[in-house]
């Protein structure tokens, strides 16, 4: 079967992380992804991270499926090649500061025109509009404005963050959803296409939960709480015997009663106090205490598969080492055999979601800059001289 976006063309002009990400995750359901990129080296991401040979490896992952097209966006001869890829296309996304499209000619009112049915997607630290809108964003400061790095960490330390990039990958995720909701509207209700504003600090805030209406109405403020979940117990990671550590969630009424049976404390489970979620979260660290008690009697291997064996959600803590080596992810394809341009045979992260009909695929790993830059600007009619010329004005490389 075809794939479920085959015929849809997404432009890239964007660098890094969200922007990036977002055209990727459309491009492994079959969307044609150009990316447009600048003169000289290209996305900042080439550099980023560990390197192989000189590029990134995580470059290679981010801009699978894409096709790179090298020039000048602020030469006429390059604006108006853009233009003339946009004519026919679907979805442009960018996560330039507010206004910079605007600079290079390519405001939305340019764009409606030029394509009634394209849908813009711009990505930016704090939206379009409001006092922030010209304010430089990173994903970072994403996390921080958007709520989350405040719940993250221990009590009493400093807050934390996620050792990836959370607030762009966020950003990205509701970009997509934006990207195809407007899609929907154009080609299912015959509608036209529409300016999807997503911003790093909200796509975080998304993620909050009641945050609001328990401040609101209650005057509570989320703090720090480690590895527990304020307000919703027994969920928290213990250490065990041979100091690893585990996750475990027993925090629904029945999951609580045999989780307690495993640990040989049944009285717990039987107690009239704990029986609802409530109860528990009033008096979660005796509940902690008495879980640690037992994972710290036990070494991994052996909790894992006694909370298994009562149907408790329990794991451990994953390194990268052991998602490669998982059985799981193997059976699911989440890690693909795959290589670099030089025949280096490498693993890459398979696709999410699966779709049993109409799955993701990778066709090839982060394209060279300015490899499809010939064969685009041949599809838009230019000769061979044309080409030429523009490679010799510096228009496109």
């Amino acid at each position: 079967m075809p794939a479920p976006l085959q015929g849809i063309r997404v432009l890239e002009i964007g660098t890094l992380i969200a922007a990036p990400f977002a055209a990727r995750l459309l491009g492994e359901f079959g969307a044609e992804v150009i990316k447009i990129e600048a003169l000289g080296q290209g996305d900042p991401l080439r550099k980023w991270r560990k390197l192989h040979d000189g590029t990134s490896l995580w470059w290679y992952l981010q801009s699978r499926n894409k096709k790179s097209l090298a020039l000048d966006l602020k030469a006429a001869e390059g604006l108006s090649i853009v233009k003339r890829l946009l004519a026919d296309t679907d979805v442009l996304i960018e996560n330039l500061r507010p206004g910079a499209l605007e600079k290079l000619g390519l405001g939305w009112d340019v764009l409606h025109a030029l394509n009634p049915r394209l849908t813009l997607v711009r990505i930016s630290g704090y939206g379009q509009s409001g006092p922030y809108r010209d304010r430089p964003g990173f994903g970072a400061i994403g996390e921080a404005m958007g709520g989350i790095r405040y719940t993250t960490g221990e009590q009493g330390s400093a807050p934390a963050r996620a050792g990836v990039s959370l607030g762009d990958s966020l950003a990205s995720l509701h970009a997509v959803m934006g990207a195809l909701l407007s899609l929907f509207n154009v080609r299912a209700n015959g509608g036209v296409g529409q300016v999807v504003d997503v911003s790093l600090v909200e796509s975080v805030f998304n993620l909050m939960e009641s945050l609001v209406p328990e401040y609101d109405l209650l005057g509570h403020v989320r703090e720090r709480s480690g590895g527990a979940l304020p307000g919703i117990a027994p969920s928290n990671t213990y250490r065990t015997a041979d100091g690893a550590f585990v996750v475990i969630a027993g925090n629904s009424d029945p999951i609580f009663r045999r989780l307690m049976q495993a640990i040989d404390r049944p009285d717990l489970g039987e107690a009239e106090a704990f029986a609802h979620n409530d109860g528990r979260a009033a008096q979660s660290a005796l509940l902690d205490d008495a879980i640690e008690a037992w994972t710290r009697r036990h070494p991994i291997d052996q909790v894992l598969a006694t909370l298994d064996a009562a149907e408790v959600p329990a794991g451990r803590i994953y390194s990268v080492a052991d998602i490669v080596n998982d059985p799981h992810y193997q059976a699911r394809d989440m890690l693909l055999d795959s290589q670099l341009p030089d025949g280096t045979p490498v693993r890459m992260p398979g696709i999410v979601p699966k779709l049993s009909d109409t799955p993701g695929r990778v066709d090839w790993q982060g394209p060279a800059l300015g490899e499809h830059t010939d064969a685009l600007l041949a599809g838009l009619g230019l000769s061979p001289d044309e080409i030429i010329g523009l490679r010799a004005k510096g228009v496109v490389q």
